[in-house]
């Protein structure tokens, strides 16, 4: 089962450590390979509906992991070694995109790597919920999105470096073909070598789980049938679901967002220096989610958790607005990833955050996993709406519909109920 883990005393434990440095080797990874996605498919003669695609599919198989893995973990009260294989699949997948030649085996790629975060996810946050107080419990949510996001900054930044040395270098970018012969003449050698490259983060975050992070014992509950496990949750958490289902589906990916300035800005700069701007400006955005993460959190005890929620909701729906009206700048572009890092960090923490306020931990795993549902959902239908907008009529229909649909979410998340109704004096 594990060493009991000690919830008293400091909140910066062990196992908060643990899960903060598997988090950021892991999104070093998942986003060093991100970075350049949007841009290696326009490579290989992929269209913004195929992005959508693949994003939309990939989040909605990530969102039903997340629902079975959590289930499994309340089950049989084991959720550390299903967490670990979710890590390595999310790391070895990203090497299946230096393979391909066309936009299906990406799909086949994200697919594998997001089914694997999807597994980890529930019941990583179910144990990270274990290892604290709840009096902590925010700002040991707060610290692990930081972590993790800083890994989000890293590998961005890390994939624009590779990319600039590979510039005054290009003789670095013929190393595929070299180790594969098939891959001679293959379109976006530069970004195969990154995709390559992400594998090492990602075998480290893989080790970091398996030996730092040490599980909570806890009995296993074999009698527990899925339906029942579904039906315990209460009507207060059903609704608070209802708010976030809705605004997911105008949350779409952030490769749209990195595809958008690529565009815009590539006309003017031309196609490589607008990828490695938007390449930068995505670091900028997981920089300023890195950094948010934590203040949001430590700020949450102060309000109700689902109206504080719907401000970080209505900063969304201003920055879909951004993208929406987009003009061939930096400085707007920056403006707007930087929001997306605000309320990004806004959503990821105080949603994961909120669970724990309706329901304890025999079906925290389930409940973390219905919240992965309504979110894998929500953003499949967000990211193949805006881009199938996009591609056939145009991007800024995709962007106005995030808009108006974002707000409706805004709206709902108002009038849900919260499920705190004493705020926690931290110490």
């Amino acid at each position: 089962m594990g060493e009991q883990i000690p919830t008293t005393g400091k909140w910066l434990n062990r196992n908060i450590l643990g899960f903060g440095l598997t988090s950021f080797l892991s999104d070093f990874c998942h986003e060093m390979a991100t970075a350049v996605l949007p841009q290696f498919l326009q490579a290989i003669g992929a269209s913004a509906a195929a992005l959508g695609f693949i994003e939309g599919v990939a989040d909605a198989v990530s969102s039903f992991a997340k629902l079975g893995g959590g289930y499994w973990g309340d089950k049989t009260g084991n959720r550390k070694k299903l967490t670990v294989i979710g890590y390595a699949l999310t790391a070895f997948s990203k090497v299946v995109f230096a393979f391909a030649f066309a936009w299906p085996l990406i799909l086949a790629g994200r697919i594998v790597g997001w089914l694997g975060r999807g597994m980890r996810s529930s019941l990583r946050d179910a144990m990270l919920a274990d290892s604290v107080t709840e009096q902590h419990r925010a700002k040991a949510f707060g610290f692990h999105r930081a972590s993790d996001t800083a890994g989000a900054v890293a590998g961005p930044l890390a994939a624009f470096l590779l990319l600039s040395l590979m510039t005054r270098h290009p003789s670095i970018a013929q190393l595929p073909e070299r180790l594969f012969p098939f891959l001679s003449g293959a379109a976006g050698p530069k970004f195969r070598i990154i995709f390559f490259l992400s594998l090492v983060p990602g075998i480290l975050s893989v080790a970091a789980m398996a030996f730092l992070v040490k599980e909570k014992p806890r009995s296993p509950n074999h009698g527990l049938g899925f339906m029942d496990a579904v039906g315990a949750m209460p009507r207060e958490y059903r609704m608070f679901l209802l708010a976030v289902g809705v605004f997911g589906m105008a949350d779409f990916a952030p490769t749209l967002m990195i595809l958008r300035a690529t565009t815009v800005l590539g006309p003017d700069v031309g196609f490589l220096k607008a990828a490695q701007l938007a390449a930068l400006l995505y670091t900028l955005r997981n920089t300023v989610y890195a950094a948010a993460s934590y203040p949001i959190a430590a700020l949450s005890n102060r309000f109700s958790r689902s109206r504080y929620l719907a401000a970080g909701y209505a900063v969304a729906v201003i920055t879909f607005a951004g993208f929406l009206f987009a003009i061939s700048s930096m400085l707007w572009f920056a403006l707007c990833f930087a929001l997306a890092g605000v309320f990004i960090a806004w959503e990821d923490t105080m949603e994961a955050v909120a669970v724990r306020d309706y329901v304890d931990d025999t079906i925290a795993g389930t409940a973390y996993g219905l919240l992965g549902v309504v979110n894998g959902i929500g953003d499949f239908v967000a990211s193949i709406v805006v881009g199938a907008l996009w591609t056939t009529i145009g991007p800024e229909w995709g962007f106005a519909y995030a808009v108006i649909v974002g707000l409706i979410g805004t709206v709902l998340m108002v009038k849900a109920p919260s499920a705190v109704s004493i705020h926690v004096k931290e110490s």
